[in-house]
């Protein structure tokens, strides 16, 4: 019985590593390095506080302006001279001194989706007169996904996700993802490092397997290789390859399974950063607060210390949009957002500085903009409130520390109703081409799309002046 030979699609299929309940290896690939600056930083933790921040209201106070613009929340000082920040921000305070803060970013996109993606890829969200507010694979793809495709990390996934996919509108939030990189260039996504037995997909043994089976598996990929060896395309076989070989490596190493495993930290270190109480979940905009972020930022620490290159953590989870304060603004900052957010972030500033890891780490405060400068100000369709703050991007301040960043400066400034830019605006473009500099890839250097189409990474400048 005449029988065809096994395709190159058999073949992959049959030495899949889904028989060990491996699940990276079309979500990991190699990179090659290019277009290297000299920039410090080996790392970047992208904290993105998703639904945008009021900074009138948290580190851009404006107490002599008018009520209904100044709102309700008093100023104090903060380890930065002439630098007051929220009163409901006390740990923060004694941490400021590590920050830069960028006072005058601006665009003109008032939509959460098409601005999230103008900020996590520093390009326009406007493509053929639409704007993009889904992901695509046509998309541009984020820092994480450009990074992981010029700088692989042996051992440990190249760009990590935590908690979650933000999602909004009917879709996941643009930006998030490696867009016309390719899905092999796509974060690791964690899941919530609060919840009880947290896993990471991926990463652990399915029940009934171990390393000596892994082993094993390694061994018949390796004979599936060889006998492959005559198939066409056999340099598209040996990228595949490649991409299981570091899934495999993933899997194997210790080094990675400790970077993840939170629970080897003290309960004093995990306490500091904020623990879950009870199991409320419900979300900060439904008064649950945010439970799950000191151990997301938590983890985003172990992530860096163990050697991953870039780290982006969102403020709330998958539904979240957590800062979106249309209506009932000031009660949730107060009771819900700004005490877990307090801890959390003073406590991976203080770790991160006590450890030595801002010295070779970007870290980067943003949100997609910032919150109407008038208290019950209409801009978008969800309206606000009268205690609501609407959508804003004309100005906002994100924060920057570590890698050279100088810690304790501002850099512009907005005007006296934190409106517009008073001094030294800054584009979205000019964020991401700051971002890249410091991470030592050229801003002006161009990555290709499936057409080979040339793209240069970023189109704005870098922000010189807040680098020592």
């Amino acid at each position: 019985m005449n029988r065809s030979p096994l395709g190159r699609r058999d073949l992959l299929r049959i030495g899949s590593l889904g028989a060990v309940g491996l699940s990276l290896p079309d979500l990991l690939r190699g990179a090659e390095s290019a277009g290297v600056t000299t920039g410090k930083a080996k790392s970047c933790v992208l904290f993105f506080l998703d639904g945008g921040p009021a900074h009138q209201d948290t580190w851009d106070m404006k107490p002599d302006a008018p009520e209904n613009i100044r709102g309700e929340f008093k100023p104090i000082a903060s380890t930065i001279l002439g630098v007051p920040v929220c009163e409901y921000l006390p740990m923060v305070s004694q941490q400021m001194h590590h920050l830069a803060l960028i006072r005058a970013v601006h665009h003109q996109v008032v939509d959460h989706n098409a601005s999230c993606y103008y900020m996590l890829t520093g390009r326009s969200p406007v493509s053929g007169g639409t704007l993009i507010r889904k992901e695509s694979p046509d998309n541009f793809p984020c820092y994480g996904a450009v990074l992981a495709r010029m700088r692989a990390t042996p051992d440990l996934p190249d760009f990590v996700h935590i908690p979650e996919i933000m999602f909004n509108c009917g879709g996941e939030i643009p930006g998030e993802l490696a867009g016309f990189l390719g899905p092999g260039f796509d974060p690791l996504v964690t899941g919530d490092p609060s919840a009880p037995e947290f896993r990471i997909p991926g990463l652990t043994f399915p029940e009934g397997s171990s390393a000596g089976r892994l082993s094993d598996r390694r061994s018949l990929l390796g004979v599936l290789d060889r006998s492959a060896g005559h198939l066409q395309d056999r340099q598209e076989f040996d990228r595949l390859d490649t991409h299981y070989q570091k899934a495999f490596s993933l899997l194997g190493t210790q080094r990675t399974r400790d970077a993840f495993d939170i629970t080897q930290e003290s309960a004093g270190t995990r306490e500091r950063y904020g623990l879950p109480v009870g199991n409320d979940r419900k979300g900060a905009r439904n008064y649950g607060g945010l439970p799950h972020l000191g151990q997301c930022l938590l983890l985003s620490r172990r992530l860096v210390e163990a050697g991953v290159r870039l780290v982006t953590v969102c403020t709330g989870r998958k539904y979240d949009q957590t800062w979106d304060g249309h209506r009932e603004h000031f009660a949730l900052m107060k009771k819900s957002i700004l005490p877990y957010f307090d801890r959390a972030f003073s406590a991976f500033m203080e770790d991160m500085h006590q450890r030595g890891l801002l010295d070779e780490t970007l870290v980067v405060v943003m949100g997609e903009f910032g919150r109407t400068p008038q208290v019950g100000q209409i801009t978008s369709s969800a309206g606000a409130s009268e205690e609501g703050r609407d959508h804003w991007p004309h100005c906002y301040t994100i924060m920057m520390a570590g890698a050279g960043v100088k810690a304790g400066m501002t850099f512009g400034a907005s005007d006296r109703f934190a409106a517009y830019p008073a001094s030294n605006p800054v584009t979205p473009e000019d964020v991401a081409a700051t971002i890249y500099h410091a991470l030592g890839v050229d801003p002006r250097m161009h990555i290709l799309d499936p057409l080979n189409r040339p793209f240069q990474l970023a189109l704005g400048e870098p922000i010189l002046d807040v680098f020592a």
